[in-house]
């Protein structure tokens, strides 16, 4: 009894985000991680087009502005124990696309609305107070709408950090797509997500894509845990299925080497050193297509999901960006 009261105790003491159904009494977790979540941080909701979308906030309203996006069927906690290393410096915002995580998705996914959602979340939260314009930082899907907002209203951001996108050369694209059978973000629509009977149930079906090893197993534990919700006594996805309709047109991924090189602003490329998205095929690409002015970092021994293998090395390379920047990104 006191052993469990003891376990109770410690997992009461440990930031919110850290629930005994993935993270036991929390023993195992790193340091690093557990002071991460517990920096200080906002948590609410903004509406935009009649559907309220989940932001968190970090650091100094005062700071130079980042607004943080995540990837396909994932949420902004993937940025929760990446930003806190940058909120000395700057005031940081990470917020769930429509239609995941804890956002509401407003009716059937609309792709004209979707291309307003970076500029009206920031103009939501006064990121423009002061002149200011906010430099997005966005992984994977997030990165191809961060390009698309970038591209339509030029005058609203300071910069772009893309991470981890994929971009191939057309052909090279069809035939990853024929070898794994389907293109980004496959999936029904009209289907209504799975109802599981318990947790692990659902979490075996947690599966990341594409497949990879992650460095740090326990940021998937915690991604796998927030992505879910309760029904009753059963579990299901967060997401909703309608986030399929932004997917469907391939084209969005064939020319996304061309939109990335010809979006207005600065730019810069992270990736992971091991990734099979971008790869130095990738960076040959971006170089033929006109992007030499673009600096790309890699992060060693990182895949496609590299906050989830080196989070601490991409913490390292975003702050090198942004840095590098300095003033003149966030004129």
């Amino acid at each position: 009894m006191c052993s469990a009261m003891n376990e109770m105790a410690k997992i009461s003491e440990l930031p919110s985000d850290i629930n005994p159904v993935w993270a036991g009494d929390g023993s195992q977790l790193p340091e690093w991680f557990v002071s991460a979540l517990r920096v200080p941080r906002e948590e609410g909701y903004v509406e935009i087009n009649g559907a309220k979308v989940h932001y968190f906030r970090w650091g100094n309203r005062e700071k130079p502005k980042v607004l943080m996006a995540h990837g396909l069927l994932s949420h902004a906690r993937c940025f929760a124990f990446i930003a806190p290393f940058l909120a000395k410096d700057y005031d940081v915002v990470a917020f769930d696309l429509a239609g995941m995580g804890d956002s509401e998705n407003p009716g059937q996914a609309d792709t004209s609305a979707e291309r307003c959602e970076f500029r009206e979340i920031a103009e939501a939260l006064d990121m423009y107070a002061d002149g200011q314009k906010p430099t997005i930082i966005a992984h994977s899907f997030g990165a191809s709408m961060a390009l698309t907002a970038v591209t339509q209203a030029p005058e609203s951001f300071s910069g772009l950090v893309v991470c981890d996108v994929i971009v191939m050369r057309p052909e090279v694209l069809e035939e990853f797509w024929k070898a794994s059978r389907s293109s980004p973000g496959a999936g029904d629509p009209n289907k209504p997500n799975t109802l599981y009977p318990s947790y692990d149930a659902a979490r075996a079906r947690y599966i990341l894509s594409p497949p990879q090893p992650v460095g740090q197993p326990f940021l998937v534990d915690y991604m796998a845990y927030h992505s879910m919700r309760r029904d009753g006594d059963s579990w299901l996805w967060k997401f909703s299925p309608e986030v399929f309709r932004r997917t469907k047109d391939p084209e969005q991924w064939l020319t996304i080497g061309k939109r990335l090189v010809q979006a207005p602003g600065p730019k810069a490329i992270v990736y992971g050193g091991k990734s099979q998205l971008f790869t130095q095929d990738s960076i040959d690409y971006v170089r033929e297509l006109g992007g030499n002015d673009i600096p790309i970092f890699a992060v060693p021994e990182a895949r496609h999901h590299l906050m989830l293998d080196q989070p601490l090395a991409f913490v390292t390379a975003l702050r090198s960006v942004l840095s590098f920047w300095g003033a003149d990104a966030r004129r």
